[in-house]
């Protein structure tokens, strides 16, 4: 082997050698993956990037193959390295979970959950949930971290045990999920649809899928919620190909959202993000048109072709007594009462 070159990935390497993998190594993998490249995985670790490209460098010559492919933009993982992460974070994973348990045997310590709530949830949903988990868990003696923040359509987060379970939205398609998950659905959602005055729809009180593509409308930003953001633009450009949402001037504020599209030139509606349990607009009926929404009016979307299923997901990596708590919380939980 050439001096600086390397590790000869031609050498054969002893049945034995994966027996010198240190925990170490494994954390090492895991934060050069997640940061994407070696300087910004050093600072994360607190050590040199040399110390820890050699780590990373002798944990390859242990496995007998490459694990990165080190580029000028970062690093990507091979077949091989990404095996071994996803590996590495479960052992990891477990390991964490174990002293935890140990802790608690002892009475030092207490099992805890790190729950991630996805933003833009319906709060009502949000609350009643987060509660019901809240007691579930203080009654099996079991204490709560929570995380605000976007698990995705596969839930990655949880795949990636960075957090253990959580409460978002949910694609159909199981093969969508990352890694070995249990998932509950809880509910099914829908947005609101506010339009102008002026367009003449609000009598009616329903608006067609290809009225509301002919006009602008105000959603998103797509980073806020990814899933549901994907989905409705597919469904939008069934009817218009090219179809694109126009981004809120403040994302927390729908007073302003409506207040912009009221003096837009153009038609213009916004689409909240999914609010209220599905079919509780046809229950409720559309509200009249008031000051306060800036002469825009709330109608349904015909046939509810714009609908978020809310799940509650978590590791299958659980101890069964955190993974008890998590179903009972889900079993119990409950959709608002339409108003």
């Amino acid at each position: 082997m050439s001096q600086g070159a390397g590790p000869d990935r031609r050498t054969p390497v002893s049945a034995n050698a994966h027996q010198g993998v240190e925990l170490r190594h494994l954390r090492y993998l895991v934060a050069v993956a997640d940061a994407g490249t070696f300087t910004r995985a050093a600072e994360r670790m607190s050590v040199t990037q040399p110390t820890l490209s050699q780590q990373i460098r002798r944990l390859e010559e242990m496995i007998g193959a490459p694990l990165l492919d080190r580029r000028r933009d970062g690093v990507r993982l091979t077949e091989a390295g990404s095996v071994l992460l996803e590996e590495s974070r479960t052992a990891l994973y477990l390991i964490e979970h174990g002293v935890r348990r140990s802790r608690q045997a002892a009475g030092v310590d207490r099992l805890r959950l790190r729950f991630a709530l996805s933003p833009l949830l319906p709060e009502r949903f949000a609350a009643d949930t987060a509660t019901r988990l809240q007691s579930v868990a203080a009654a099996a003696d079991v204490d709560i971290t929570w995380l605000e923040a976007p698990l995705g359509a596969s839930f990655a987060l949880i795949g990636r045990h960075h957090a253990d379970a959580g409460l978002g939205w949910v694609k159909s398609d199981p093969a969508a999920l990352s890694g070995p998950l249990d998932v509950m659905t809880l509910g099914e959602f829908e947005p609101e649809v506010w339009i102008p005055a002026r367009a003449g729809v609000g009598k009616r009180g329903v608006i067609g899928l290809a009225e509301l593509a002919a006009m602008e409308v105000i959603h998103g930003p797509r980073r806020a919620s990814l899933v549901t953001y994907d989905a409705w633009l597919k469904v939008l450009r069934s009817v218009r190909p090219g179809f694109e949402f126009t981004d809120p001037p403040l994302r927390h504020s729908l007073a302003l959202t409506l207040a912009f599209a009221a003096t837009a030139d153009r038609l213009t509606a916004v689409l909240t993000h999914p609010l209220r349990p599905a079919g509780e607009l046809a229950v409720a009926g559309v509200p009249p048109r008031t000051a306060e929404t800036g002469n825009m009016v709330r109608v349904r979307l015909d046939q509810r072709l714009l609908t978020a299923t809310a799940a509650m997901a978590w590791s299958g990596d659980l101890p069964r007594h955190l993974q008890q708590v998590l179903f009972d919380a889900a079993d119990t939980a409950v959709l608002p009462a339409a108003s």
